[in-house]
């Protein structure tokens, strides 16, 4: 294992987490089509669920109260009951294309919030059933479940510290599937394990950085970057949509 390899992948572990840390969400999306770029899929895909779960289960323990669980649970049911049908139906249609529309209306939300200044609030729980069932049927087919999540977040208006612990709470729970997924299939070898022992460090340093930058970060500035986020992955999303064209 090359030592500049491992020091270009601690990199990117280290600012994809940090993100996830400050703002609750974003790590997969930046850390994946970077480390492809390096190592094998095979690798980075397991790799990244590894670190997701430790960086959930690492908020969690400080942050569980902080959890919306009205929000939280609606969402995880119905997310749950989404994946199956994501399964069955979703694979069916085009991957580029679902993510390209996914993109377009992921960074249309974050460029529409940015320039209205008042915001939709959603006063209610209900909605969450039908935000984490699209959740569910995307990550079932294509494993882009956070965007949907992220989205009703932000139109709950809550604090940076809710906003942040509900989301891992949230992945929390689905990423106890994905765990089991890649353990039964066997992902975890032992180059997977080395590089994830490797990364720990500076994924326990970027969680403690950006738990300390969530608190500062004013409320209406934190929404705001968190549609700049929305805006940057959805053109993420809509880029890699295209590879395959290219």
């Amino acid at each position: 294992m090359d030592a500049s390899l491992i020091i270009i992948v601690l990199f990117i572990v280290f600012i994809s987490t940090l993100t996830r840390s400050t703002f609750g969400f974003g790590d997969a999306l930046i850390a994946m089509p970077l480390l492809v770029l390096f190592i094998d899929i095979k690798i980075a895909t397991p790799l990244i669920a590894l670190i997701a779960f430790f960086i959930a289960i690492s908020i969690l323990i400080r942050n569980w109260k902080r959890v919306e669980f009205k929000s939280a649970w609606r969402l995880i049911i119905s997310s749950l009951i989404g994946i199956p049908i994501g399964l069955w139906y979703l694979n069916d249609l085009n991957e580029n294309i679902i993510k390209l529309i996914l993109g377009v209306l992921i960074s249309l939300f974050g460029i529409y919030k940015l320039l209205k200044t008042s915001l939709i609030q959603l006063k209610t729980e209900k909605y969450a059933w039908l935000f984490g069932f699209v959740a569910g049927m995307l990550g079932g087919a294509y494993n882009t479940n956070g965007p949907p999540i992220v989205i009703y977040s932000t139109l709950k208006k809550w604090s940076p510290q809710n906003f942040r612990a509900t989301l891992q709470g949230y992945f929390f729970t689905t990423g106890i599937l994905v765990i089991a997924g890649h353990g039964i299939v066997g992902n975890f070898t032992s180059e997977v394990l080395t590089y994830f022992i490797y990364c720990l460090p500076g994924v326990l340093l970027a969680v403690i950085m950006g738990a300390q930058i969530n608190k500062i970060i004013p409320v209406e500035r934190f929404h705001k970057y968190i549609y700049i986020i929305l805006i940057v992955l959805g053109f993420i999303l809509i880029i890699n949509s295209f590879k395959s064209f290219i």
